[in-house]
């Protein structure tokens, strides 16, 4: 079966004190290949953590995930993961950490160049390919993470806050990029944000989670994405079913907060 399923997933954390924290309960989810998801939630309602479990870093409590068929035990090169920070080698150049993945592989050096070269033409840094990371912009520096996720031709992309740490400019044009690189590419990308406007922009699918323990509380199929990769987001901002959806799930995840912190009163 093609595809991400995800069943019945419960991750519970045990601490030294002998207590524990039930991080997530029961979540099941159905991914197509090619689909982009975007996930929501209070703080603490374990969106990292489940993000963590797909990557293969976490084992979980109970349930189980498999891609394409295969059970998912650890990590795999068939999951790319991008994170808030890129996560980039400081030493290399943009060139070497784009190509670092297909070098580990033992990719023969003209066949790497071409594919190296091709995703900067993509990423629209190919004028900057013999740079030093630390040279680069933040902005800049998540391209070169995304280039080099996808280098490694994974089958799901795993983002976690990847443009969170951006200004807004930068953040509306990388919203772009990930569009654009959705689209062009076919990969599942599974994107993990705190912004409700992010999250109606990028996400084709778009669950909401319930805070601790981490479940499904709510999924939305929405438009905007599709919309996205052919008008300017801001436009697509504009249209009244993207307000209306954005305040309805604004006030969802506020009745959360205010529950949560409702617990965090009782038990003081």
């Amino acid at each position: 079966m093609s595809g991400l399923q995800i069943d019945k997933l419960s991750m519970r954390f045990d601490l030294p004190n002998g207590s524990s924290v039930q991080a997530l309960k029961d979540v099941s989810l159905d991914l197509k290949a090619g689909e982009l998801l975007s996930v929501l939630g209070p703080s603490g309602c374990g969106k990292t953590t489940l993000l963590n479990i797909v990557a293969g870093f976490l084992a979980p409590t109970d349930g189980k995930i498999a891609l394409n068929g295969n059970t998912v035990n650890g990590p795999g090169p068939e999951r790319g993961m991008v994170f808030q920070q890129g996560a980039l080698f400081e030493w290399m150049s943009v060139r070497e950490n784009v190509g670092f993945g297909p070098s580990m592989k033992g990719m023969p050096k003209a066949e790497k160049a071409e594919i190296v070269d091709h995703l900067l033409d993509v990423v629209g840094l190919q004028d900057f390919k013999d740079k030093a990371v630390y040279e680069l912009s933040g902005g800049m520096q998540q391209r070169v993470a995304l280039a080099r996720c996808l280098a490694n031709e994974p089958d799901v992309i795993l983002m976690d806050e990847p443009l969170g740490a951006l200004d807004a400019l930068t953040r509306e044009k990388m919203q772009g990029l990930v569009l654009k690189l959705w689209k062009e590419t076919g990969k599942t990308i599974i994107l993990i944000t705190h912004s409700v406007e992010e999250a109606l922009l990028l996400g084709e699918r778009l669950i909401v989670m319930a805070p601790r323990p981490g479940r499904i509380h709510r999924e939305y199929n929405l438009p905007f994405a599709e919309m996205g990769v052919n008008h300017d987001l801001r436009d697509v901002k504009k249209d009244p079913k993207f307000g209306e959806t954005r305040e309805e799930i604004l006030s969802m995840i506020w009745d959360m907060e205010e529950e949560i912190m409702g617990r965090t009163e009782d038990a003081q």
